[in-house]
């Protein structure tokens, strides 16, 4: 497949449900394309239409109009088993597969192209050794699913999805379940499957920050503007983040310089920080709004303004109502700016 090729395209597409007669859309003229060595996040809030336009894209339920071309030929037009070796799909429910092995498990995601009682044959058994490679756990081909973790569980749903042969794979939440360090992990493998194996992989999620890092485009999904796709940092600087939560958009705010949502800032007082270096700077801003103090530059700061100068953590000098107080650690100087009128 040709770096960058388009896999899946859709123009003016809607999607929701049908029920009988009874029709209920959840978004319409929807515009977008997914590239084969690109991953794409998708962020919504819950309630956007996330898992609709996921569904919509596995071909689990029809599109309500528009034009949902995969591979330049209309979805509708697959069989199952066409689809099934084109779309992988990877879900977020914690499948019952405690009594297979790893390698028993992924084989499964061969039956596409072997059948459901097919014989893996040796080019078959490459294909898997390889995704089990790929994803980081051949050591752990003859260990039973249920003795693995979250994070390695859902690699091998991922080897598995692999071993398809798809150009394209869907993920619905991959790393809901998982901690950090295993978000960080699944996040990185997926974005380095998707440049190596030259698949187009678009997955679901709430890690935004991982996501703001490791995908190449963004689509944002909202009720009241649609879905709008781009590259990560065209979408960032042009403060689209700031649509994703409409119903919070009064609580909360996206910080451009450090990539995550925050609660909005009251501000009953104002304080003017003086610090050269940009790292104590943030968190003394961070430790100062949870008092509800708006942290101010010398040049906006007014006269009776309180002024906290910081030379390190371990030093800081408050100048307020004629008095100079200096503070050794940031619970002195949390003590000593919740003391001020």
């Amino acid at each position: 497949m040709e770096q960058h090729a388009t896999i899946i395209e859709g123009k003016r597409l809607g999607i929701g449900y049908r029920n009988g007669k009874s029709i209920t859309t959840v978004h319409k003229g929807l515009d977008f394309r997914l590239r084969c060595g690109e991953l794409t996040c998708l962020l919504g809030a819950n309630g956007a239409g996330k898992s609709t336009l996921l569904r919509t894209l596995a071909a689990a339920q029809p599109p309500l109009d528009g034009e949902l071309t995969l591979l330049g030929k209309p979805i509708s037009g697959y069989s199952e088993r066409e689809r099934s070796r084109t779309i992988g799909v990877v879900l977020t429910d914690k499948t019952q597969t405690g009594g297979l092995t790893v390698y028993e498990l992924v084989a499964l995601g061969r039956q596409p192209h072997t059948g459901f009682f097919g014989r893996l044959h040796r080019t078959d058994k490459e294909i898997i050794e390889h995704a089990l490679h790929a994803v980081g756990i051949l050591n752990k081909a003859r260990r039973y699913m249920a003795e693995l973790s979250d994070g390695e569980r859902q690699k091998a749903m991922i080897a598995k999805a692999l071993v398809q042969e798809c150009p394209l794979i869907l993920l619905d939440e991959p790393t809901a379940f998982l901690d950090v360090v295993s978000r960080i992990e699944i996040m990185t493998l997926l974005h380095r499957l998707a440049a190596e194996e030259k698949k187009a992989i678009l997955l679901s999620t709430h890690d935004i920050e991982q996501a703001l890092v490791l995908s190449d485009r963004l689509w944002l999904l909202t009720r009241s503007n649609g879905l709008e796709c781009g590259v990560t940092e065209d979408l960032i600087l042009s403060n689209r983040m700031d649509t994703l939560f409409e119903t919070q958009a009064e609580q909360i705010r996206f910080d451009l310089m450090h990539g995550v949502f925050s609660p909005t800032v009251e501000g009953r007082k104002s304080i003017c920080l003086k610090a050269e270096d940009e790292v104590l700077r943030h968190w003394i801003q961070n430790a100062l709004n949870r008092q509800n103090y708006f942290c101010l530059p010398p040049s906006a700061a007014q006269p009776q303004c309180p002024v906290l100068e910081a030379a390190s953590p371990r030093n800081f000098t408050l100048t307020a109502n004629g008095q100079t107080r200096t503070c050794h650690s940031f619970d002195e100087l949390l003590q000593e700016t919740a003391s001020l009128p």
